[in-house]
């Protein structure tokens, strides 16, 4: 498994902490509990973006606008679309 090394919440300065805040505030509240959680908390493929706080915002926030509750889609349909996604990439997340 490659390491990479990443920031903890605890030791994130400003930047991080506003990306890392403001990408969760676009997912639903289930997404809240990460599955495989890192050091200090959060999701490990978050925190594999740390070092980066502008890309881990954009790239968290990505799929967070694309679950939102305005979009035409039900929440059912969004989540089917993205487990495809994750399928055909063979991506376990």
């Amino acid at each position: 498994m490659t390491w990479i090394r990443t920031i903890p919440p605890s030791e994130a300065d400003e930047c991080l902490k506003q990306a890392l805040e403001g990408q969760k505030a676009l997912y639903p509240k289930e997404y809240a509990t990460p599955v495989h959680p890192a050091d200090g908390g959060g999701a490990q493929i978050v925190a594999s973006h740390s070092l980066i706080p502008q890309a881990l915002y954009h790239a968290f926030a990505t799929f967070g606008s694309l679950m939102s509750p305005e979009l035409p889609l039900a929440r059912r349909q969004h989540e089917m679309i993205a487990t495809m996604v994750s399928v055909t990439n063979r991506c376990v997340y």
